[in-house]
């Protein structure tokens, strides 16, 4: 028995040299609007039922017809915000480990973001500006789909030498090891992903980034493959993995093919991770690649697979901040995953039940 003990006791006293701020994430903060929808209101506004798109003109009246025709909830979104809450959560002490950069309104939405990033204990700075609205994003949910439909607004309004550069803001900067950006917001700052990712490169330190969604690949992957040399850990799913290389279509081939992607790093290897919902994670570890199936979930009691990638990406963030191996990343990304799914929007239980 006693020979047991210290092993019991040892991950306590790793956990406890974790300091705040050691995980940052920046993107584009969204108030999410979550509503059960009908396939007529999906049709009216063109929408598939399992997709995420940018809103355009023909999307305007949307945001007002779903408060008005559905009930909704409010929660605090955007992707990679959705991931720092997900990893302070799964790690829950000490709070503020993750940090969030992000743009928003001086707005009622803006101060209900505020509020809630509060209650997730993650360290958000805000660019606060008074030209456009907080960033909104729908979410319409039929039967286990969701379509997303983001109108960024403020979001998009993010200004690197207006915050990022700032001498308080950068050292926020400074003190984390492991960096996350989810690939929707090189349509806002590329040039702030550039320097946060040349920054982790020069120290070693890990880089990750997420292919997030098709019309990132479609219309900007000039700015994605500019910060690719720079990316120790790529997140895909299979739709975007299969446009990102398109050549063949077996998602272990396509993960060894983004792997070997130039890389300016050269003491890390790539890690590539891609989810297939239900059908297990592919990932390079090495030379090889290996399939990690997923926590199975009957089919009834799913409720919203809205927030699934941001989730697993999440969990497995909580993992690689504390140093684990990849395994237990993976793990606790498809815990995280298996919760989230169980719930409307990218919600969770207030502890979490993973060891």
């Amino acid at each position: 028995m006693a020979t047991g003990e210290p092993k019991a006791k040892k991950p306590k006293l790793e956990e406890k040299t974790l300091s705040q701020n050691a995980l940052f994430g920046m993107g584009n903060p969204l108030l999410d609007i979550c509503a059960v929808v009908d396939k007529d209101f999906l049709d009216k506004y063109g929408l598939k039922p399992n997709d995420q798109i940018l809103a355009e003109d023909k999307h305007k009246e949307l945001f007002d017809e779903i408060v008005k025709k559905f009930k909704v909830e409010y929660h605090a979104g955007g992707s990679t915000q959705n991931s720092m809450k997900i990893a302070q959560w799964l790690i829950q002490e000490p709070q503020k480990i993750a940090t969030f950069f992000g743009c928003i309104g001086k707005d009622k939405f803006g101060e209900i973001l505020k509020k809630k990033a509060e209650e997730a204990h993650v360290d958000a700075h805000y660019y606060e500006q008074e030209e456009e609205p907080t960033g909104t994003c729908a979410a319409c949910i039929t039967g286990d789909n969701r379509s997303l439909v983001a109108n960024l607004a403020a979001a998009n309004c993010y200004k690197k030498e207006k915050h990022l550069d700032l001498e308080e803001n950068w050292a926020l900067v400074e003190k984390a090891k492991i960096y996350y950006i989810a690939g929707f917001f090189l349509t806002v700052s590329p040039e702030s992903i550039l320097k946060v990712a040349k920054h982790a490169s020069e120290h070693n330190k890990v880089f990750a980034l997420n292919l997030s969604a098709p019309f990132i690949n479609q219309f900007f992957k000039k700015p994605m493959m500019e910060v690719m040399p720079y990316v120790d850990v790529l997140f895909g799913n299979e739709t975007v993995s299969l446009l990102f290389i398109p050549q063949t279509e077996d998602i272990e081939e396509i993960a060894k093919k983004a792997q070997s992607l130039p890389k300016v790093n050269k003491k890390r290897q790539r890690i590539v991770v891609f989810t297939q919902g239900k059908d297990g994670t592919v990932i390079t570890k090495g030379d090889k690649v290996t399939t990690f199936p997923v926590v199975e979930i009957d089919q009834s009691e799913i409720v919203d697979t809205n927030g699934a990638g941001d989730a697993f990406v999440g969990g497995f963030l909580s993992q690689l901040v504390q140093e684990q191996p990849l395994e237990q990343c993976i793990r606790a990304g498809h815990y995280a995953a298996s919760v989230v799914i169980r719930r409307a929007g990218c919600t969770f239980p207030e502890k979490p039940d993973f060891h």
